[in-house]
């Protein structure tokens, strides 16, 4: 499967070394580069890439402004991010504009290239329990208090019981394979709960599973269990 790619960076040099590592992999194909946000948002509607390779900190319109911008505007391009630190208040909110993950500036190539492909397949870089630990990190940030969340996303009483559990589970940092042995049903019925689950919810990947849920208050810094009700 071929995997069109958008890059934007300020920096030129940066983008070329980009350029040079993904084309020259046979299945990677970049369709455009952007030197800052605004100009990223345009070529990712002129080209709906599969991937728009974003840098956060960018003149004017930053990777935060230009990610939710074009996450907003259809489920493609998967936006993937490039930050300096890992535990990072941009890469957090970035996530929370609908990144799928985020890499390190000093990323190796290869790394680069496979998380390219897995953000194109429609899977998270960025593992749920680093998620986790960047939300609880910056948790002074997060704006409802305790309690006052689920009604910003009324969405959620569509869920079942069980797909509730489901979620909390995955916004907790487990494994389809965690999740099937502490509810003793199959990986296989997970990964549906989860499929499900992120219909409903309109969401992405797990990662913004992890956003919602500490948003939504059903997950407290600091807390490993759901507010709203233990989790089997």
């Amino acid at each position: 499967m071929s995997v069109s790619v958008l890059l934007a960076d300020d920096q030129p040099l940066l983008r070329r070394g980009f350029r040079m590592i993904l084309e020259a992999e046979g299945d990677l194909t970049v369709v455009g580069e952007a030197g800052n946000g605004e100009e990223a948002v345009e070529l990712a509607r002129r080209h709906t890439p599969d991937v728009a390779l974003m840098d956060i900190r960018m003149p004017g319109t930053d990777g935060i402004q230009a990610t939710q911008r074009i996450t907003a505007a259809g489920p493609l391009p998967k936006v993937l991010v490039l930050t300096t630190f890992d535990l990072d208040e941009y890469a957090f909110g970035a996530l929370r504009a609908g990144a799928s993950g985020f890499l390190l500036k000093d990323v190796r190539p290869g790394e680069l290239v496979a998380a390219i492909r897995t953000v194109a397949a429609g899977d998270a870089v960025v593992s749920p329990r680093v998620t986790r630990r960047l939300l609880e990190e910056y948790a002074q940030v997060l704006p409802l208090a305790p309690g006052q969340g689920e009604q910003r996303y009324p969405q959620l009483a569509a869920l079942t019981e069980r797909e509730r559990e489901v979620l909390i589970a995955v916004a907790r940092g487990l494994s389809n394979t965690e999740i099937a042995a502490s509810l003793f049903v199959s990986e296989a019925t997970v990964k549906s709960h989860v499929g499900r689950i992120l219909s409903k919810l309109a969401l992405r990947d797990r990662v913004q599973v992890v956003v919602l849920a500490y948003e939504a208050g059903l997950i407290q810094p600091g807390a490993g269990e759901n507010r709203a009700g233990p989790t089997p």
